[in-house]
């Protein structure tokens, strides 16, 4: 269970985040004031802390000075009103992930906390390279015995400790964030920041200025400064996932940075200097980019001093038996269900579908099961359908979302989550019926579903669905 620490004087919103954000996955734990809230720190040591910058007794700045000797890593973000921006502005210099301002809008600050708490994931949870019979439960895992993965265990071990640029190339769902992840915490900067961006999921005005930040009036919206990830890793690690996504003036701005460990705020004439170490990651091939003049040739060099490729899961002989019988015991639990094997049939359906998706799909496909498993063997008829209607070929016997049968099943189960494992279900279906309307236009899609194509990307990656599956 994680756990978010707030410290605010004020009990109205530390009562609004209990109610918001405490559940059976969050722990919410309040203070009133600087020395209970340092005293809970000690104690709980929380995945992400929210803290004013005005409290009774501290100032909130002094106060996260203090916090950050105790553990550099956690994600920090402050509440601030319009007479503490400055301090805010100097925290984030400092190391805090982000601050809020008051009034407090609910939507910003769960977008905020969602980021937030899987950074901290990433940061806290040290993935297990699990390539033995010996299965890691209760975090990340690097799991696979074929040959293609014992190489990239190598890789980890090889790379992890020296202070090298590492580009990871892999298909969409194949692992490079566990693998970024692996590299961080067995590396001398393990205890030092550590932060991620995806630059696929950022609109390309944004990403230079989320990188690099901006100082005020830069541009239209620049009201104040704002510190990048660049300058909050400093010391630390920079993880840039699909960082062939990036423009060309980007692209220009991060080779300086692997050049000389410097660069600019957007806006700004002033170069700061810093200690960063880059790793990268990509599911384009990055050479046919170079050729189409799409990426700098240098930059692909300057990021490829150790490249490790990880395999489609496709290829990776009897690995696929091995993940899937991973992911059911690891989320048997959280589901009620104690599948103890999965049917031949069931391993044959599996076999022959190809996993474009690979193994972020094979995760979601075992997810669905579990909601609608009986018994403790896998069977065909409690897979989703899998691609155009491989897997149970959406038989009848699938359950139909929302149907009585799903309700009544569930509810015997006991399950206490039924409204989030009925929007998995729904949400699936309904991401892959408009795509197959759209022929896999993510813009036309994400018009149609009223939502952003940047929230259209992180959906489809989050459930394991390439949009060009269903282009013809």
């Amino acid at each position: 269970m994680q756990s978010l620490l707030v410290i605010d004087d004020e009990a109205s919103i530390c009562k609004a985040f209990e109610r918001a954000f405490a559940n059976d996955k969050v722990r919410v734990l309040t203070a009133k004031d600087g020395a209970e809230g340092e005293q809970k720190f000690i104690e709980s040591r929380p995945d992400v802390v929210v803290i004013d910058l005005s409290l009774p007794d501290t100032n909130g700045l002094e106060l996260f000075k203090r916090l950050r000797v105790l553990d550099a890593r956690i994600p920090f973000i402050f509440i601030t009103g319009h007479g503490t921006v400055e301090s805010a502005i100097e925290a984030t210099k400092l190391g805090a992930y982000d601050y809020l301002f008051k009034p407090l809008e609910l939507d910003e600050i769960r977008t905020l906390l969602d980021k937030a708490f899987n950074l901290s994931r990433m940061i806290r949870i040290q993935p297990i390279l699990a390539e033995t019979d010996e299965m890691h439960l209760a975090g990340d895992a690097i799991v696979g015995r074929c040959k293609a993965m014992k190489e990239v265990y190598k890789a980890i071990g090889r790379v992890a400790s020296q202070n090298l640029t590492v580009l990871l190339l892999g298909e969409s769902g194949t692992g490079k964030e566990v693998v970024a992840q692996a590299i961080y915490h067995h590396s001398g900067r393990s205890n030092a920041p550590f932060q991620a961006i995806n630059c696929a999921a950022i609109p390309d005005a944004l990403l230079e200025s989320e990188i690099f930040g901006h100082e005020k009036g830069a541009f239209t919206d620049a009201h104040r400064q704002r510190i990048g990830k660049l300058e909050q890793a400093d010391g630390g690690t920079l993880f840039l996932d699909e960082v062939g996504d990036m423009s060309p003036m980007t692209q220009a701005k991060l080779l300086r940075v692997l050049h000389d460990q410097t660069f600019e705020r957007v806006g700004g004439n002033t170069p700061i200097k810093v200690d960063v170490r880059i790793i990268a990651a990509t599911n384009h091939d990055l050479k046919q980019l170079v050729s189409e003049g799409l990426f700098r040739t240098d930059l692909y060099f300057r990021l490829s001093v150790v490249t490790i490729r990880l395999p489609p899961l496709r290829d990776r002989e009897d690995d696929l038996r091995v993940l899937a019988e991973y992911f059911l015991r690891r989320y048997g639990s959280e589901f009620g269900v104690d599948i103890r094997s999965i049917a031949p049939e069931t391993m044959e359906l599996l076999t022959q579908y190809q996993w474009p998706g690979n193994v972020r799909e094979l995760e979601s496909v075992m997810k669905q099961s579990l909601l609608v498993a009986r018994g403790n063997i896998l069977l065909p008829d409690f897979l989703p359908p899998l691609g155009d209607g491989g897997g149970a070929q959406a038989s009848s016997s699938h359950p139909e979302f929302l149907s009585e049968r799903f309700v009544t099943e569930r509810l015997e189960a006991g399950t206490d989550n039924l409204y989030a494992e009925a929007m998995a279900i729904a949400e699936r279906q309904l991401m892959r019926q408009v795509l197959a309307h759209t022929d896999g236009n993510q813009l036309r899609a994400a018009t149609l579903l009223g939502i952003s194509r940047v929230t259209l990307r992180s959906k489809l990656k989050s459930l394991g669905i390439e949009a060009a599956d269903f282009s013809h």
